[in-house]
């Protein structure tokens, strides 16, 4: 099907590794295009094996001036690059791994779940239940696992209705041509991403691409408590089947008495749930949806929620010492997700935020002052965290190290701490799992 294409593949990173696996699958012909220098890419002599051209250290103009049938991009370049604009201009077809995968595979049950916040916690649980169900099942996309990998480890060129659960982000929609889910969702919109998009509504407009292709086959599941979705779907209507979801209205997933029902049937007890916080219960209720509309039985989606604890790096109890919880949420990338964090807990909290400085507005977030015992800023974004959170009991110190054992010293019993940056980690750590595993080793150690 792919022989004699002639592919780019821009960016090495997970998405890039796992397109060249199957691109060369499919016989193309591939050209690789990786800043870094040869002696940081441990797979340039294998590559070369693989009769895959190598052009490496920069992005040179004339590459871009060649003929390729189509470009994967990886989804962390920004598209706004004048070589990626230049692609455009002449008509060439730039997609993520996510397209090519779907194009490729036969026909699957895809659910695609995009959204600002709760992406990760909704998928993990949502493959929870599906597995609880099928013997089928795949969680791939922003969650770790490239969906390219899950078609070739799976042999999804040749078997047909596997579930495939894919978390996405605005990255990997903005170059999505023919993808199209069975059961897809956006949990919720706040800002994020600005040092990426052109506008925040470019944003959050690129989030509505994960149902442009549905149709009345298939189904979306709303989130009537978000204003910022319904007003986007107002904007962008939806092609396909609708499912609502709320706390507070009217909806077929909704509250009553104390548990969660799915159109007047009972699902589960708010009191048999693990996970903390109103945003996971609205997670869940997500869940809930998708699982119905794949036929799960309630008494399958009743016993998967019941023992789901939860996901690591996301308001994750790692341990209390002398009657001081401590909780990880290393996850919280931005400033929604750490006010999220801290509605979640009854109690003001001593909080841990800083990392990378990524001109995040703080003005928001300052308001939930209230909810913060003490503040502790590190990192290259800890001063400016600081001045601009207003908190009166403050510190700034260098480090997540140097932050975590202040702010166990200033703990007594009964006080909860949370890790919650509220940004990047990019000053310190690889990602936010670094950041996430290296805070648990400092508690765990104590």
């Amino acid at each position: 099907m792919f022989t004699g294409k002639k592919v780019l593949v821009i960016g090495l990173a997970k998405s890039g590794k796992a397109a060249i696996r199957l691109l060369h699958k499919l016989n193309a012909t591939i050209t690789v295009n990786e800043a870094k220098e040869i002696k940081d890419i441990p797979e340039y002599q294998q590559y070369l094996d693989m009769g895959i051209e190598m052009v490496t250290g920069s992005h040179p103009t004339e590459l871009f001036e060649c003929d390729f049938d189509f470009v994967i991009k990886n989804p962390g370049i920004n598209y706004h690059k004048p070589f990626i604009l230049r692609l455009k201009e002449r008509k060439i077809p730039v997609y993520t791994e996510i397209e090519l995968a779907f194009q490729v595979a036969k026909k699957q049950h895809y659910i695609g779940v995009t959204g600002t916040n709760g992406k990760t916690t909704t998928v993990t649980l949502i493959d929870k239940i599906l597995k609880g169900q099928y013997q089928h099942v795949h969680l791939a996309g922003n969650v770790g696992t490239p969906l390219c990998d899950v078609v070739l480890d799976n042999d999804l060129l040749n078997e047909e209705n596997h579930y495939v659960v894919i978390e996405m982000s605005n990255f990997q929609l903005l170059d999505i041509e023919r993808f199209k889910p069975y059961v897809s969702t956006i949990i919720n919109l706040t800002p994020d991403h600005l040092d990426y998009m052109a506008s925040l509504d470019e944003y959050y407009a690129s989030k509505t691409n994960i149902y442009k292709n549905t149709d009345l086959d298939d189904y979306f599941v709303v989130n009537l408590d978000d204003k910022t979705v319904m007003e986007y779907l107002e904007k962008y209507p939806v092609p396909c089947n609708q499912v609502t979801m709320s706390l507070i209205h009217e909806a077929d997933c909704m509250i009553k008495e104390q548990a969660i029902y799915y159109r007047d049937e009972l699902i589960i007890n708010l009191a048999d749930i693990k996970v903390v916080g109103r945003h996971n219960i609205q997670n869940i209720m997500t869940a809930i949806c998708i699982a119905k509309k794949c036929d799960v039985p309630v008494t399958v989606i009743n016993r998967e929620i019941a023992s789901f604890i939860g996901v690591e790096h996301r308001i994750e109890f790692v341990r209390e010492i002398n009657g001081v919880k401590i909780y990880n949420d290393s996850k919280a990338t931005n400033t929604d997700a750490t006010i999220i964090a801290l509605k979640a807990f009854e109690q003001p909290v001593i909080l841990l935020m800083g990392g990378f400085d990524k001109g995040l507005d703080l003005t928001e977030m300052a308001t939930y002052g209230n909810k913060i015992s003490h503040l502790v800023t590190f990192g290259a974004a800890g001063e400016r965290f600081k001045n601009d959170m207003h908190v009166a009991n403050s510190s700034s110190v260098e480090n997540l190290e140097a932050a975590t054992l202040l702010a166990i010293e200033k703990a007594k019993a009964g006080d909860i701490i949370l890790l919650s940056p509220s940004t990047s980690s990019f000053d310190e750590f690889s990602g936010y799992e670094e950041r996430g595993r290296v805070f648990k080793n400092i508690v765990n150690k104590l």
